[in-house]
């Protein structure tokens, strides 16, 4: 073939060139029906399974590889409708009529360190559903899953442009509530934590969810207590027309924004009086000059522009999912290892980053894994997806959103 990209037109020709360029063992298991490596799963879309050897021992990987070319086939988000919410990726690619799809990133799990707190459910990182913000990054302090590589941070995405080409990229949150009196700046969108001193929004995307866990810790310790000097303003069709002294909870109606605020954000609310005109606006904003993002989902990166990211935990095994981007951005490769006890050891990040590189990605992504690690897709002419690998928790892990694979033939 005329270049090396053209080796994804099937991942088992990736695969071979993985081997012969690396000597790296490769059994090329199948799944246990016998079929093929690698079968279509819908036009611009394959399946495969695959075995590889790690330093811990061997592990089954299960890829969608997905062309971006093709016109029939796009990603988006899979989420319950809630930014604060929870369900298996096999029913959240049912419901959404996906094809195929993977769970997506970290989540606040539970609240052991903060008695009496509800649990959000919801994600770490930005999220971009269909062209509009569902939410923002929590402070780096306050995520869940292991530590993030040098010089990543919690509003890094990976996500697919209005010109169906992927990309790493950043989302930083910018937004304002501004009156006749003052501006006051927004460091929050939707998001379970708030950075201390600051003020948040949240929409009817959040959900019915109690919003005090915003409250919580601080910018570096995610158990640190809730903090006391709080405020929440309920703004609706313009003007303030509710204020409380401490967060709520309840479904936010449409056309109503809920402001929240800490320390000194909470200070400034103080200063709304009931029946004021406010207005409130906020968006993400990339660091780079790309096209807006159509999709977009949290993690962090562990490839970029062909090197593993340096400083890479070299040392933890464990089942994980992740994201490859190649072709020039045209291509997804989205793998999750398999948690049968058989194959638990795992992957390192850094042997994850290895291994998207070799299967041809020029920058990859790091996705939640362990027992929140699915990948599900529909067999031919079926109307549901399967499961396809083995959770290793022994069922689907309820996560908050995932990466959906849609086709419209």
């Amino acid at each position: 073939m005329a270049r090396r990209d053209r080796r994804l037109t099937t991942v088992f020709a990736a695969l071979v060139a993985w081997s012969a360029l690396a000597g790296a063992a490769l059994t090329g298991a199948a799944p246990a029906s016998g079929a093929p490596r690698a079968r279509a799963i819908a036009p611009g879309v394959e399946y495969s399974v695959l075995d590889l050897s790690a330093s811990h021992g061997v592990a089954r990987a299960h890829l969608l590889s997905i062309d971006l070319r093709n016109r029939n086939v796009r990603v988006d988000l899979l989420y319950p409708g809630a930014v604060a919410a929870r369900a298996t990726v096999s029913r959240l690619a049912d419901a959404q009529h996906a094809v195929a799809g993977i769970n997506g990133d970290f989540f606040n799990i539970s609240e052991t360190q903060h008695p009496g707190v509800e649990a959000t459910g919801s994600a770490v990182g930005p999220a971009v559903a269909n062209g509009h913000t569902l939410k923002a990054a929590v402070p780096p302090g306050q995520r869940f899953g292991p530590a993030l590589p040098p010089g990543t941070t919690t509003e890094d995405v990976l996500g697919v442009g209005t010109d169906r080409t992927a990309r790493l990229d950043r989302l930083a949150l910018t937004g304002s509530v501004r009156t006749s009196r003052e501006r006051l700046a927004i460091h929050g969108l939707n998001q379970y934590a708030l950075p201390e001193g600051s003020i948040g929004a949240y929409t009817a995307e959040w959900g019915g969810v109690s919003r005090l866990r915003a409250v919580c810790g601080t910018d570096t310790d995610r158990a640190a207590p809730c903090g006391s000097d709080t405020y929440e303003v309920t703004i609706r069709n313009g003007r303030v027309v509710a204020t409380a002294d401490r967060p709520g909870s309840g479904a936010v109606a449409a056309g109503t924004t809920v402001l929240v605020g800490r320390e000194a954000g909470a200070q400034s609310l103080r200063h709304l009086a009931k029946g004021e005109a406010v207005t409130v606006g906020s968006r993400l904003v990339a660091a780079s000059s790309g096209v807006p993002f159509a999709f977009a989902v949290g993690g962090f990166p562990v490839l970029r522009h062909g090197a593993p990211l340096s400083g890479l935990d070299n040392a933890t095994s464990a089942v994980r999912t992740g994201v490859g981007i190649g072709d020039g951005g045209h291509r997804l490769l989205l793998l999750a290892l398999d948690g049968a006890s058989a194959y638990r050891t795992g992957l390192t990040v850094a042997e994850l980053a290895s291994t998207l590189r070799k299967m041809g990605a020029t920058d990859g992504f790091n996705l939640d894994g362990g027992g929140s690690t699915t990948l599900v897709a529909r067999a031919p002419g079926a109307n549901a997806v399967t499961v396809r690998n083995h959770p290793s928790g022994g069922a689907e892990r309820p996560v908050p959103e995932g990466i959906g694979v849609f086709s419209s033939s």
